[in-house]
């Protein structure tokens, strides 16, 4: 089998590429090694920058988006007891953010891949990249026990930190920069309304809270927790009455609580893997930078790299101009530094780290107090938070 566009990995960023790539009469084939139900079932983050947005629109995917979504002007730090509001709009005239699941952005993507006629294989096992040094590179892979090979032109790595893309690199050929946080997130989804209409971020001396959601009747919520807190040690009780001590009162006797039906502790990094171009493989999204949600960049990040390789793949298709692809790795990972050192602030300012003394919680108070009363500061956030232009 031939196609243009090989593309690894069938999460929000493969999908996207591949709906624009459709839109724009590019051949493009997706693999991945799981189900569509198991990538369904995966939660993740729901907060979109709006050129996360406007890509989905260009890829005739939101529709729903906007009907079912939660366009968010603001969000709160809470310290102190007290809310400060980050009034996004006022800030950064006019823009926002659309609250709504990532696993919905999936759905919504793999509809219109469908709808459309494209291919994506999934269940396809032992994927290997072959020749990406070469103008001939290919994908080979098993699916029911039979080894298939896909010939193309060039290969997106969309298949995430764990995925076969990266690992294809030759070591000597890459640089990695990362750093570990010791502590991660532990986060529940429960059927309630949100504690509040917009965002609430808490730092409080037991730890970080964030108060989040999926929709008017469905939220999420997280709390900071050392690395070797254990689920089963959670029970749902023990979730809310911990949440409500790192809330402002206000919140605290607001919260509705009901069983959570997904609960799990997510390790914190920040990743960074440099070059994104290797010959005619190019890294995308989490193959190629993982940040702390509290930033809430994660697919955002995803969806600029896609926009960049989008627009390459479509000069060099359409235009016979191979510039763009020749930039990608630049741009790409200009915007993906900008993005690890706001979520790297804003996760060292709102969390506490162990081993924290007195000048250093001062200093984080400090902080927060002028972020929250200083209009250049609040702008500098809200600049960063609805997403920096491409």
């Amino acid at each position: 089998m031939r196609t243009q566009v090989a593309i690894i990995g069938s999460g929000p960023s493969g999908l996207l590429l591949g709906q624009l790539l459709s839109e724009a009469g590019i051949d493009n084939v997706i693999l991945d090694r799981v189900s569509k139900e198991y990538i369904l079932g995966r939660v993740r983050a729901g907060v979109l920058e709006e050129g996360t947005v406007e890509l989905l629109d260009k890829a005739k995917a939101g529709a729903r988006m906007h009907a079912e979504g939660l366009p968010h002007d603001g969000f709160s730090l809470a310290f102190d007891g007290r809310d400060h509001r980050i009034d996004l709009a006022k800030l950064t005239g006019g823009k926002r953010v659309m609250v709504y699941g990532q696993t919905e952005v999936t759905r919504d993507l793999m509809d219109c891949r469908e709808a459309g006629g494209a291919l994506t294989i999934y269940d396809a096992s032992k994927v290997q990249l072959h020749g990406f040094e070469t103008a001939s590179p290919s994908v080979s892979y098993e699916k029911d026990g039979t080894t298939h090979r896909l010939d193309c032109d060039f290969i997106a790595g969309c298949d995430g930190f764990h995925g076969a893309s990266r690992k294809a690199v030759p070591p000597d050929a890459i640089k990695i920069f990362e750093k570990i946080y010791p502590f991660g997130w532990l986060g529940v989804l429960a059927d309630v309304a949100p504690v509040s209409h917009e965002l609430v971020y808490a730092n409080h001396p037991r730890g970080f809270a964030l108060c989040s959601m999926r929709s008017e009747t469905r939220s999420r919520y997280y709390l900071q927790c050392p690395l070797d807190e254990k689920i089963e040690d959670w029970s749902d009780d023990r979730f809310w009455d911990e949440l409500r001590r790192r809330l402002p009162v206000h919140h605290a006797q607001a919260l509705l609580t009901a069983p959570s039906f997904e609960k799990s502790i997510a390790p914190l990094r920040s990743f960074v893997a440099e070059p994104m171009r290797f010959g005619t493989l190019f890294l995308v999204g989490d193959a190629a930078h993982i940040v702390p949600p509290t930033g809430a960049k994660g697919l955002n990040l995803a969806a600029s790299d896609v926009h960049y390789l989008f627009n390459g793949l479509r000069e060099h298709f359409s235009d016979h101009s191979d510039a763009g692809l020749d930039t990608y790795s630049e741009k790409a990972l200009a915007r993906a530094w900008k993005a690890v050192r706001f979520s790297w602030w804003m996760t060292t300012m709102m969390h506490r780290f162990p081993g924290t003394g007195d000048f250093d919680q001062k200093i984080q108070e400090a902080e927060l107090d002028y972020l929250t009363h200083s209009q250049a500061a609040s702008t500098a956030l809200a600049e960063n938070y609805v997403g920096l232009p491409y």
